[in-house]
């Protein structure tokens, strides 16, 4: 049997299935990325609903997210790119040396 999927130019239409379930369509899933367990912030925004997917972050990890540790990272990544590095060390006396350099 065909599945009958309705398309428009920024618009897919899915059929509400038993326990009131969807299946996203397989562009959308790897556009979003989402894949099986994710959770989706679902709102209501005029007169429709607007279904966003939404990564849960641990409390524990939550400073990797923030803008200035992400800018740090970048900078690391950037500098690491440039070759801007040292080590590896034979001493951790090695080491102490090169940061006080």
């Amino acid at each position: 049997m065909n599945k009958p999927t309705i398309k428009g130019d920024d618009m897919t239409i899915v059929k509400v299935k038993r326990n009131f379930q969807v299946t996203l369509p397989g562009d959308l899933r790897k556009k979003f990325n989402i894949t099986e367990g994710d959770y989706m912030d679902v709102k209501i925004k005029e007169g429709g609903m607007f279904i966003k997917p939404v990564k849960i972050i641990n409390h524990g990890q939550e400073y990797f997210y923030t803008k200035e540790w992400q800018k740090d990272e970048a900078d690391a990544d950037k500098d690491i790119a440039e070759g801007k590095i040292a080590g590896p060390f034979d001493t951790a006396a090695d080491l102490i040396k090169e940061l006080e350099s």
